[in-house]
């Protein structure tokens, strides 16, 4: 691990669980931070602006700031501005993270009773649908007219493909579990910018300043974040916390490189 020059780290089941610290997790990054070692928090975590997560983590004692969080709606949001540029956006996601995409047009939408699907205030449909994190904005009404788009030639961008994340009352749904149905039912396949995307990555170690070879990322989902750094070169680190499951991680497509306890087991795997 010697080679090791920056750090990529999921939030949420890695540092904590509901917002809240898990046990010495803390600790570790002020180790990591005392050993100059560059930091990244990625996550696709859409209910929260950057700033609203760096406040959220500093109030649980973490040293980070907003520059050290790469969020998965400012990913998104860079991806529709070159992809899509002056497009009409519809935002199916649980959270305000408007703040995070800056430069895309997000068009308001209100069920209609006739048809079930959003009309804007223009009244013209939107170009593209953008799926952010599940929660109860993931109506009938909601999901029918995304369809309803799509079929009508809408293009859909999601910000991740999680099938469920853990909070402090066990497993909850997440977008994953509805964008599968809905990419079926309509006959489309999904642009992902968050992560498992090689593009969310290079964002991240573009972020840092750093090469593939030199990084590391931890997390709790063996696919989604461990594997799926390892494909774009980077060493994976599966911690036990978290989403962690053993069954998930037998049945994953490959292994990861490392496996801890917790994060608070990093530095000494790091030698730092």
């Amino acid at each position: 691990m010697e080679h090791i020059r920056a750090v990529l780290i999921d939030i949420d089941g890695v540092l904590t669980v509901s917002w809240k610290a898990l046990p010495g997790a803390v600790e570790a990054m002020e180790r990591l931070r005392a050993a100059d070692l560059p930091l990244a928090l990625v996550t696709n975590t859409t209910s929260r602006t950057r700033a609203e997560i760096a406040r959220r983590l500093s109030g649980e004692g973490f040293p980070v700031g907003a520059d050290d969080i790469l969020t998965a709606p400012a990913v998104t949001a860079a991806y529709l501005r070159k992809h899509h540029p002056d497009a009409r956006c519809l935002l199916i996601s649980s959270g305000d993270v408007r703040a995070d995409l800056e430069g895309v047009e997000i068009v308001p939408g209100t069920d209609r009773p006739d048809t079930g699907a959003p009309e804007t205030d223009s009244g013209a449909a939107p170009d593209v649908v953008v799926f952010g994190g599940a929660g109860e904005e993931f109506s009938y009404p909601a999901l029918n007219a995304a369809f309803r788009h799509l079929r009508s030639g809408a293009r859909l961008v999601a910000m991740h493909r999680n099938l469920y994340w853990r909070t402090a009352e066990g497993l909850d749904l997440d977008t994953g579990a509805f964008l599968l149905g809905l990419e079926r039912a309509a006959r489309v396949d999904a642009v992902v910018t968050g992560k498992p995307s090689e593009a969310f990555f290079a964002a991240a170690l573009a972020h840092l300043g750093t090469s593939a070879s030199e990084a590391l990322m931890v997390g709790d989902d063996v696919e989604s974040d461990v594997l799926a750094a390892q494909r774009c070169g980077i060493t994976g680190v599966l911690v036990r916390t978290g989403k962690y499951q053993s069954e998930a991680v037998e049945a994953a497509d490959g292994t990861p490189d490392r496996v801890i306890d917790s994060f608070a087991d990093l530095p000494a795997l790091l030698g730092r």
